[in-house]
């Protein structure tokens, strides 16, 4: 799953190496915009439907934190 987000985030963004262990919104990797369009992403790739409530910066500051709402939103 990790390397998925990996490759779903370099698509995004392919100037950043997400592999780093860095907060990707306080490194200035990903603004608003970019979180609404990896949102969009997630969903059509994995066919999920990520709550609004959810959207906010701390679940996708890393990749582990991506994974915990994936899994969250039921995927495995």
């Amino acid at each position: 799953m990790k390397q998925q987000i990996i490759e779903i985030l370099t698509e995004l963004r392919p100037e950043f190496d997400f592999s780093q262990d860095v907060d990707f919104i306080e490194a200035g990797m990903l603004d608003s915009f970019d979180v609404i369009m990896l949102v969009n992403t997630l969903d059509e790739k994995l066919g999920i439907s990520i709550d609004g409530i959810d959207v906010i910066p701390e679940n996708f500051s890393s990749v582990e934190k991506i994974e915990i709402l994936l899994n969250k939103n039921g995927v495995k």
